[in-house]
């Protein structure tokens, strides 16, 4: 089987419609239509549209899709799409309270992830108003590092990312 090029069309049977953005050893990155990026495994059951052919010195659509929403979020407050890890999808998390006869409360992983996504795009648009606000410097460093050490606290749930591009970055250490 012939591995199909960066741009390369597909019809997958369970997302429909996508365009390869990225390719590894074992899998494609296919932007579907419907559903976003996902990532499927490259012997998985889909049909070619269209193949395309690597070239030596192409930029993947991925890259390009980046660059762009990128421009977007700046201009526009517009975020990226941020995908969740596969093995996360579908998932649940269930809060047991520590109190006997109280109910627990079952959370779907996608809707938990989607609110750690809107507080760490919120806390950006927090950060560039205080970059681009009148207050002294001195206050505007002091407000820089309780974001950073918030980000840093939030930390324990990058594991929810698909991308490390997406990891909230607390304080380095030295």
């Amino acid at each position: 089987m012939k591995l199909l090029g960066i741009g390369s069309r597909i019809n997958h049977v369970e997302y429909g419609k996508g365009v390869v953005t990225n390719v590894s050893s074992k899998e494609y990155w296919v932007t579907f239509i419907e559903s976003g990026l996902e990532t499927i495994a490259i012997d998985s059951n889909f049909e070619v549209i269209e193949a395309s052919e690597n070239e030596v010195d192409t930029i993947s659509f991925y890259d390009v899709e980046q660059s762009l929403l990128s421009i977007l979020k700046k201009w526009n407050g517009i975020g990226a799409p941020v995908a969740i890890g596969d093995k996360w999808k579908g998932g649940n998390i269930k809060l047991e309270p520590g109190l006997a006869g109280l109910a627990s409360k079952d959370v779907p992983i996608d809707v938990f992830f989607h609110k750690i996504v809107m507080l760490r795009d919120r806390l950006r648009v927090m950060e560039q108003k205080i970059n681009t606000s009148n207050i002294e410097e001195i206050e505007k460093v002091e407000l820089q590092q309780y974001i950073t050490r918030i980000y840093g606290s939030l930390t324990t749930f990058n594991v929810l990312f698909k991308s490390q591009t997406d990891y909230f970055v607390g304080e380095k250490t030295k």
